[in-house]
């Protein structure tokens, strides 16, 4: 590598300078706080573990999205995390090993081999909160209601929209229809590129009734306002009492959402697969006119503490607060620093109680700057201390 493109960072990969880094842990304490105000406990899981733990049972996608090294001690293969979540479902089932019901939230980076979207980055910073020990509407409405509670208390004023899904439809109409393997495969990734004419195409060629290529082919067809959930009742309605029950579910709780969020508009896809691999239950995620891709999602996914010997009911979501704090509309706060003189050029009794003087101010949030000598004064002091009749006192820095 020559020596004039060392500072070159990898694709992907950006740092973050002031005032935007400040911006941004303004925004990280105030999203951990809100966590805890309401009952979940912060979790720092490590940043490299051996991979056998940090991968099993999450499905191919992370798989590939997560960088492996080997470990110099035991030769076993570890990975640097791509997702926090499977930490916490271990933590939950292994290291906490409670059983009851259990809250827990991060706030953590995470790094990623290829961006997930083109405009994601490789290294998010990665927030988010689940929910243990727990099926039901009740945990699925209350850790929706945090990722919207999330959006707004980090100032993003833009409409929102909340897309939602449930993967059991899909999952019960394979099963009840009696769709080959091969079939399934090839119909799941057409569904996730939304190719309707492939779909139909392909549906025309199984090997089903009439009536069941009927009823599959109305799949993708289903989204848009929750009056579609009507019409997958009138479609699906027959097919089998799994697909019945999570249509059912997905109205309860978009009637729940719908109540406590007036100002949020419902998008149901119920070809939304998300996580396929990974998820149980309902998928969600938040978007925005402002930003192409989804800002936060979520979704239940049962069962997977089983792989460490607990098997628990889970639900929950992440964000990139990168990303949040790009579209969100809270100014950046720019310190009023106070001035302290050189202290050089002060006697020792005004040396000694210019350091109490400062230690007072920090301890009151301010923030002082030392003078150096031969240095400019900074711009954003916009007071300074001065010794006056015996103590120091703050008036305004002169303008030059």
């Amino acid at each position: 590598m020559s020596r004039v493109n060392r500072w070159l960072l990898p694709d992907g990969v950006k740092e973050v300078l002031p005032p935007e880094a400040a911006r941004i842990e303004g925004l990280r304490r105030t999203v951990v706080d809100l966590y805890q105000a309401w009952g979940y406990n912060l979790v720092m899981p490590p940043l490299i573990e051996y991979i056998d733990s940090l991968l099993i049972g999450t499905g191919d996608d992370l798989d590939l999205a997560t960088f492996k090294v080997i470990d110099q001690k035991t030769g076993r293969t570890m990975g640097i995390r791509a997702d926090i979540t499977p930490q916490v479902a271990r933590i939950d089932a292994h290291s906490i090993a409670c059983d009851g019901i259990n809250r827990l939230c991060y706030s953590n980076t995470v790094l990623h081999t290829s961006a997930a979207n083109p405009l994601a980055s490789r290294s998010p910073l990665q927030v988010g909160a689940e929910l243990y020990g727990h099926a039901g509407i009740d945990s699925d409405l209350e850790v929706i209601s945090l990722m919207i509670e999330t959006l707004m208390s980090v100032g993003i004023k833009h409409p929102i929209t909340l897309d939602l899904g449930h993967v059991g439809i899909y999952r019960g109409l394979i099963e009840a229809i009696g769709v080959a393997d091969d079939d399934e495969k090839e119909l799941f990734n057409l569904l996730q590129s939304k190719a309707v004419a492939d779909i139909d195409q392909l549906i025309a060629a199984m090997d089903l009734t009439d009536e069941a290529k009927t009823i599959l082919s109305q799949l993708p067809r289903l989204y848009g306002e929750t009056t579609v959930l009507q019409k997958a009742e009138e479609i699906f309605g027959n097919v089998s009492a799994q697909v019945s029950a999570a249509i059912r579910y997905l109205r309860e709780l978009a009637e729940a959402v719908k109540a406590r969020f007036p100002q949020v508009t419902l998008y149901i896809d119920l070809a939304e697969l998300r996580g396929y691999e990974y998820h149980t239950g309902v998928v969600f995620a938040a978007l925005t006119p402002a930003f192409g891709q989804a800002i936060a999602n979520g979704g239940r996914y049962d069962d997977i503490g089983s792989v460490f010997g607990r098997a628990r009911p889970a639900t929950g979501f992440s964000a990139d607060l990168k990303v949040l704090s790009e579209l969100s509309e809270v100014p950046v706060k720019q310190a009023d620093a106070i001035l302290m003189p050189i202290e050089a050029e002060l006697t020792p009794a005004q040396r000694q109680s210019l350091w109490e003087m400062q230690s007072q101010l920090r301890q009151q949030g301010e923030c002082v700057l030392a003078q150096l000598s031969d240095s400019p004064v900074p711009a954003n002091c916009a007071r300074q201390l001065v010794w006056q009749d015996s103590v120091w006192i703050l008036v305004a820095t002169p303008k030059v």
